[in-house]
């Protein structure tokens, strides 16, 4: 089995085992061979979400195409915890962003929500998708989140159930977020955090009507909307995720 780890990993669809072949696609390809510099012979590590992170040999490597092989198992597959990230989009390099480091955070699932004040009136799930997978390729992950279709905060809220959110409350009413989290324990959770205007008076008096919402404050300052998302990550992964 190898044992060292690999400088460039990609992420794949094609099922992963000893001896499997995959091909690459043009994009990939280019990355590879172009980009990269890298030829017949030389290996890198591939990842699919579901058999674990391999290494791979470069069986061909072209301009539009190439074919890797499977070589060995380098670690088994790990799920990330049962946590999801329910965001108001904002402007477009900070919406990305806010995609990148829910990944980084250990997601399992991105939902962009459209509120009141919501101030981006649309979202490109695809680029959001690719910033998710590139942020899992770099960071060395195993699993890349699923970035939603856009919702409206009243569908989102409709179809939720099983799950309890942590409604990060820009007004500073909300209990600190280390508290709530101790208090409910662990569980299905999703983060949900509001526009640069922040939520309505009528969606904040909706959310804390909820008996699975938990109204918090991320401190004594406003954060920005993407900061805010990083901030309760980060509160939820040191209090009942992996990071404990």
């Amino acid at each position: 089995m190898p044992q060292m780890a690999e400088k460039i990993r990609l992420f794949v669809e094609a099922d992963l085992m000893e001896g499997s072949e995959i091909a690459l696609p043009r994009d990939q390809a280019h990355y590879l061979g172009g980009v990269m510099r890298r030829t017949a012979g030389d290996t890198l590590a591939v990842f699919n979400g579901r058999d674990g992170e391999w290494q791979v040999r470069i069986a061909e490597i072209g301009k539009r195409a190439g074919r890797l092989e499977c070589t060995g198992l380098l670690r088994p597959q790990t799920e990330p915890p049962d946590l999801w990230l329910a965001f108001a989009p904002v402007k477009k390099a900070r919406t990305d962003f806010i995609a990148e480091k829910a990944c980084e955070m250990g997601c399992r699932r991105v939902i962009p929500v459209f509120t009141r004040h919501t101030n981006s009136e649309r979202v490109n799930r695809d680029r959001l998708q690719a910033h998710a997978v590139e942020a899992a390729e770099q960071c060395g992950l195993l699993s890349v989140p699923e970035v939603a279709e856009p919702v409206t905060l009243d569908r989102f809220l409709a179809d939720l159930s099983e799950r309890q959110i942590l409604f990060c409350d820009e007004s500073g009413a909300g209990a600190p977020a280390t508290e709530v989290l101790r208090a409910q324990g662990a569980g299905p959770w999703v983060v949900l955090t509001g526009p640069e205007g922040g939520f309505s008076a009528e969606e904040a008096a909706r959310l804390r009507a909820r008996d699975d919402a938990h109204a918090v404050s991320l401190g004594p300052r406003i954060l920005r909307a993407d900061t805010a998302a990083v901030a309760a990550l980060t509160l939820w992964q040191a209090v009942l995720g992996d990071w404990t």
